[in-house]
């Protein structure tokens, strides 16, 4: 039966699992590394702590607080797309639609198909209503009064195709950017380091362009980077790193390496895997203006957390985050800024068949 009350406890159950028990299921993470070749045992450990830290008696209450949920099951009927770049990267729509008492659907990404299920089997053994409020599908879902979908910019139209008439939230492609002031210390940096090499940089909360202030020493972020230089080692990672070297040099580009990172100054957002674009400026005021303009391309803005850029940056609608946060969103950092638990609770419910 619904309860909601029961499903937040039930949560906090599950945070402790995530955090304590979870990465040391060897076979499950066999299975998913498996499944996808840029899956590892530290990224997807990566991703069950960061899930596991959301979801803290504390953390859960504060965030739940702002919501009203039913009193009993509501008989809508939501299809949930999942995406696959990231280990667990569709949890939290999961979570959320659970909670709606909503009749939950879920097609997962054939890149990570293997943690989900086996998380909300999990969560169905402390609140067994989970068990029955989810399906999962191979194919196609149908009949469904609501959806959620992530995907590229081919997928969107899809989504848009085949689903556009219906209420949905629909998520493209973004990225996240960091803005540096000098004022860092290397801690900071080496924070900034798990924002943009967790992971691979693949998703859309990883660091993929950075705005330095001109006269900034690169050398200092190389040298508190030097610890991922493992990523050199893992093969398509690396064969990333070689083949857009390779294309730069071709192309007479300027650029700066270190074995295992290829950074070249460039005036786009979104840096391919293995690189990093970088923009020197002299006004903090440009910089928050460029990235006002691209906001609807932007997933999180990175930087000092007492940096003066912080109030202009969220007076403009972008989301910030200080350094290291970006991998660790609490239940709070919706997607897109799009607050999918407000969507889900007013979906309208369907007419009774007579």
């Amino acid at each position: 039966m619904y309860d909601s009350n029961k499903l937040l406890s039930s949560l906090v159950q599950l945070g402790q699992w995530f955090r304590e028990e979870a990465h040391l299921d060897e076979e499950i993470q066999r299975t998913a590394l498996a499944q996808n070749g840029w899956f590892t045992a530290e990224s997807v450990t990566r991703s069950l702590q960061a899930h596991g830290h959301a979801l803290s008696e504390e953390g859960i209450a504060a965030w739940a607080e702002a919501y009203s949920f039913p009193a009993e099951k509501t008989g809508v009927k939501v299809g949930l797309i999942l995406a696959g770049n990231l280990p667990l990267v569709g949890w939290h729509d999961v979570l959320c639609a659970v909670l709606s008492g909503h009749e939950v659907h879920v097609k997962a990404s054939k890149d990570d198909a293997v943690l989900p299920p086996w998380v909300v089997a999990k969560w169905a053994e402390f609140a067994p209503y989970v068990g029955e409020a989810v399906v999962f599908h191979d194919g196609l879902m149908q009949h469904m009064d609501a959806v959620i979908a992530t995907g590229g910019a081919n997928a969107s139209r899809y989504f848009e195709a085949y689903f556009g008439h219906l209420p949905h939230v629909f998520r493209g492609p973004r990225t996240s950017v960091a803005v540096l002031d000098g004022a860092e210390t290397d801690a900071e940096l080496d924070q900034l380091g798990e924002d943009i090499f967790a992971h691979f940089g693949m998703g859309c909360r990883s660091v993929t362009k950075v705005w330095l202030p001109k006269g900034f020493d690169l050398d200092r972020c190389f040298a508190q980077w030097v610890r991922w230089g493992h990523l050199g080692q893992h093969g398509k990672y690396a064969n990333n790193y070689d083949y857009h070297k390779a294309v730069w040099l071709l192309n007479k580009e300027e650029m700066v390496e270190n074995g295992f990172l290829l950074v070249k100054a460039d005036d786009g957002l979104v840096s391919p895997i293995g690189t990093l674009f970088i923009e020197r400026y002299e006004e903090a005021s440009a910089v928050q203006a460029k990235l006002a303009e691209r906001q609807d391309d932007i997933q999180v803005v990175t930087l000092r957390a007492d940096s003066a850029s912080v109030a202009a940056l969220q007076a403009e609608g972008l989301r910030v985050a200080s350094f290291g946060e970006n991998q660790c969103p609490t239940l709070r950092d919706y997607a897109d800024g799009v607050d999918t638990m407000s969507f889900l609770l007013t979906l309208p419910k369907p007419p009774v068949e007579v």
